[in-house]
């Protein structure tokens, strides 16, 4: 049977939204969008009204692509104040064998003991187990033990960061199936060997913050705000050209490069400045701006790593839409030590403006698996209009996008 999860990511420049369907352990896209938001200042609600347009339209949108109606969805909610909090607890196992649900009442105590009252549970990371005092494993599910001790990473916020996307959601007759955010979608996007086994952290460069975070074998530990991002490389190309910001990141998007080098002189974009007066600018001055403002926000970016941690750090991962800019990778090569360039590898989605919702999606799926779940975001009444023919090799007639076995 096929399974479908779709995921929403409310950000500053553009709502975007992901469905998949996970068939025979592989995830498919089956529709995506993107849409200009509005009410939504530096990743925060400040104007439901106008966030709900936005919303509502992105939904909208892939549900027309769809032919079927999004009732449940998985939603990224603010980062801002969001605290990492390391919790541990132990149960007896009921039966001879360790379930899932013995896993869960492992640390289910210490998620009470370490709520505070001001703050929101947004979700747990599990970090390992212990069995009988001794043997330490990750997934203990189906082996005997009689005592079970459980570490994991608890992740809560302000409650106004849940309560202002849930009750949007919820408003316009959407379940919300489960919260995350932004550092749960972001690891589990990109993970693979090296951030499962070391410290690394990921910087995704939104339109105007940049969240950093730092991550220990693959967990989130902590994150930082920056309040620099994409809009910013706007705001100085029409500054100095005394253009519209809509020119400004048009020029951005379609034409400046993120690093000099690979930039001409003799290349122009032709614009007409605030006054009407028609002005040429050179792809190198354009990438020139670009590129300066990029490398303060990597290096504001190195000094909140500083902070959250004096150990070294073995990979950086940049996403975030911004990421997209061209020859970005040349930037992050100068100012960043063990630095690359996150590329997401859904077929018909290669955007890392979507990196956090398709992630989000992922985690999801991780979580099912540790609680021995079996889930779909949607009914088989709608799955049977979803229904398509197979093709001779038994795969979905969109085609395996990519393979994820859960992690095996």
């Amino acid at each position: 049977m096929k399974h479908v999860y779709a995921s929403i990511d409310i950000g500053s420049d553009s709502v975007k939204v992901v469905v998949t369907e996970l068939y025979r352990d592989h995830l498919n896209l089956l529709a995506a969008t993107s849409v200009p938001s509005k009410g939504i200042k530096k990743g925060l609600i400040v104007e439901p009204n106008l966030a709900k347009e936005s919303i509502i339209r992105a939904l909208k949108e892939v549900e027309a692509m769809l032919g079927v109606r999004i009732r449940k969805v998985l939603a990224t909610v603010p980062s801002h104040f969001a605290d990492y909090k390391v919790i541990k607890g132990n149960c007896t196992v009921e039966g001879d064998l360790i379930t899932s649900k013995d896993m869960i009442n492992s640390y289910k105590d210490g998620i009470k003991k370490n709520i505070a009252p001001n703050e929101e549970f947004v979700t747990v990371v599990p970090i390992d187990f212990k069995i009988n005092g001794k043997t330490v494993m990750k997934d203990p599910k189906n082996f005997p033990g009689q005592t079970l001790v459980g570490r994991a990473m608890m992740i809560t916020t302000p409650k106004k960061n849940v309560y202002s996307v849930a009750s949007i959601i919820e408003s316009i007759g959407v379940e919300l199936a489960d919260i995350t955010v932004g550092s749960i979608g972001d690891v589990a996007v990109f993970k693979n060997k090296e951030v499962e086994e070391t410290l690394g952290a990921i910087i995704n460069i939104g339109a105007d913050m940049t969240m950093v975070s730092l991550y220990n074998k693959g967990v989130p530990a902590s994150t930082k705000i920056i309040g620099q991002g994409g809009k910013d490389i706007d705001k100085d190309l029409s500054y100095m050209y005394r253009i519209s910001t809509t020119d400004a990141r048009k020029i951005k998007e379609t034409f400046a490069h993120a690093h000099t080098r690979n930039a001409s002189k003799d290349s122009f974009y032709k614009v007409k400045n605030i006054e009407g007066k028609e002005i040429k600018i050179s792809d190198y001055d354009a990438s020139k701006i670009a590129m300066s403002r990029l490398k303060e926000i990597l290096s504001l970016s190195k000094k909140a790593l500083e902070d959250l941690t004096n150990n070294k750090i073995q990979y950086i991962i940049v996403t975030g839409g911004t990421s997209n800019m061209l020859d970005i990778e040349h930037v992050i090569d100068s100012e960043l030590l063990s630095g690359k360039k996150g590329n997401v590898k859904l077929i018909g989605i290669r955007n890392n403006k979507y990196a956090t919702a398709i992630g989000s999606i992922i985690y999801f799926l991780n979580t099912l698996k540790l609680k021995g779940m079996d889930y779909s975001m949607m009914s088989r009444e709608d799955m049977d209009d979803l229904s398509s023919p197979k093709s001779d090799n038994d795969e979905t007639v969109l085609g395996k996008v990519f393979s994820y076995f859960f992690g095996e």
